[in-house]
């Protein structure tokens, strides 16, 4: 503050004595033009042009009053009559004084103005020309580190300071970049959170902390940046820049989220490129094993049909019989998912008997585990639903499976049918273990396997219910699961339109 108020001395001092100088030279110069015998008038011009040079070269407006002030008295004093005194004669001079006073008063305004708006148009052109190159820079710039370091460059450049840039895109392990005295300096800042957190609804244009000036840098979604300024800087110039400052911070608020938005589309394009290996992967892996596996089945079949209810062997061929064609479900859910995701699958509707598609899953189900007796219950009233049948099928399939695995010999396993409003509704029940409260809205994710399930229970890669879900949906329909009002096992169900709503590709 007192360097401030010294400058500020100084200039009113240079000032002054450039009225003085300016008004000396003007009164110098009309007595040498009174001694040659000029008229009057031409040293009231000179006055004039005094004052319109102190304007020009001084502060501005409140040093051309004073000079327009001095040239009237000094034309008084040294150039009417009585010469060398402040005292009029002839009164019609004082017309003449009147109107050079309020001719020197506007000459001096206009004069102010015209700097003024000269000095305004300058800056104007000297921001649009920085805003510029700015954009031009941060255009070119590709990446983030690039970005922070121009910022803090041009801002340091416009401010004649120590500047710093802390990005916040990574809370967890914030980059600091700062320019002090014309080099970039990069380094870790802890407490990001902590940071981030000061800024969230603020109200205030920045935050004024001890040693600097806080600017926020908001991007469309959360905040980006903070633009730390130097408290070294004069605060005169900081609000005199103040909307170039803002300018500069809007444009690397843009530039920071381009380069965000471009290195989320790169990353979401690797999870897809390695989502597609995977897949591939699935593919070419389930199709080599599905032509083994139904030359298991057929071989254990075969013998199960050759060997005695009764001998020791039959236990075994079963055993491998189940195994083979568990795998073999696990083959072609993986198949289905694939497919899925690759929009391979198109839904082919058709006029169905949900009593036909019950039967063959149920059939399915029994010939997979002929020791589990499974309930069914069908409405009384007969209707035909819009349905690709293979894929509905495929669902109640996978949830009859689920069921068994889940259940025990003894307990119960139930499908039913019904209509209601307008909607086919079938429910899976089963008296198992029942589902976990943290494992009912994951259920229907991909991959996703209870961590909680008995020891005993056949362990899956989570693919059938993503897959029911996702064949549902496609109909048009909803599925959901919970857990039996009594207390004991779960309950899965779906519903499907009785008109042809849905989409065509799944």
């Amino acid at each position: 503050m007192l360097v401030s108020y010294m400058n500020k001395t100084n200039d009113i001092l240079i000032c002054i004595l450039k009225l003085i100088l300016i008004e000396f030279s003007a009164t110098l110069l009309g007595m040498v033009f009174a001694n040659l015998g000029f008229p009057e008038t031409n040293v009231v011009v000179i006055y004039l042009l005094a004052v319109l040079l102190t304007a020009r070269f001084t502060g501005g407006y409140y040093y051309g009053i004073l000079s327009a002030i001095f040239s009237m008295l000094a034309y008084n004093y040294f150039f009417t009559e009585p010469y060398y005194s402040l005292s009029v004669n002839d009164s019609s001079y004082l017309i003449t004084f009147a109107i050079m006073l309020l001719t020197s008063v506007l000459t001096s305004a206009l004069t102010t103005k015209e700097i003024l708006l000269t000095k305004q148009a300058n800056e104007r052109g000297l921001e649009n020309k920085t805003l510029y190159m700015l954009s031009s820079k941060l255009s070119d710039a590709s990446e983030l580190d690039s970005v922070l370091r121009i910022a803090t460059e041009s801002i340091g450049t416009l401010l004649e300071c120590n500047i710093g840039c802390i990005y916040l895109g990574n809370i967890s392990d914030p980059l600091h970049i700062q320019f002090v005295d014309g080099k970039t300096i990069h380094r870790l800042v802890a407490n990001g959170e902590e940071l981030s957190r000061k800024y969230i609804d603020l109200r205030e244009e920045y935050i004024d902390e001890a040693d600097a000036y806080c600017f926020p840098v908001n991007g469309r979604e959360h905040l980006l940046a903070i633009i730390r300024i130097d408290k070294k800087v004069k605060l005169e110039l900081l609000n005199r820049k103040k909307r170039l400052l803002h300018s500069i911070i809007e444009n690397v608020s843009m530039a920071i989220d381009r380069i965000e938005i471009s290195d989320e589309r790169n990353r979401d394009h690797e999870d897809m490129e390695k989502e597609r290996e995977r897949a591939n992967l699935l593919r070419a892996v389930s199709h080599d094993l599905r032509t083994p596996l139904s030359g298991i089945m057929g071989t254990s079949e075969m013998l199960m049909s050759m060997t005695d209810k009764d001998d020791q062997k039959q236990k075994l061929y079963q055993d491998i019989y189940q195994d083979a064609d568990w795998l073999k479900s696990l083959v072609e859910n993986i198949l289905s998912l694939t497919r899925l995701q690759d929009g391979k699958i198109v839904i082919h509707k058709e006029k169905e008997a949900i009593e036909e598609i019950i039967a063959s899953s149920v059939t399915h189900i029994e010939r997979s585990y002929p020791g589990r007796n499974i309930q069914v219950i069908i409405p009384d009233d007969f209707k035909l639903v819009p349905m690709d049948g293979k894929l509905i099928e495929q669902v109640i399939t996978n949830l009859l499976d689920n069921a068994v695995k889940h259940t025990k010999d003894v307990e119960a396993i139930i499908i039913e049918a019904s209509y209601e409003n307008d909607k086919l509704i079938v429910k899976v029940k089963d008296e198992g273990e029942g589902l976990e409260a943290e494992d009912i809205p994951n259920i229907f994710k991909i991959f996703y396997t209870s961590k909680s399930r008995s020891s005993d229970v056949r362990r899956g890669i989570g693919l059938g219910l993503t897959i029911c879900e996702t064949v549902i949906k496609a109909h048009g329909g909803t599925i959901t699961c919970k857990n039996n009002i009594n207390g004991k096992g779960a309950e899965f169900s779906f519903a499907l339109p009785l008109d042809n709503e849905g989409r065509n590709h799944v």
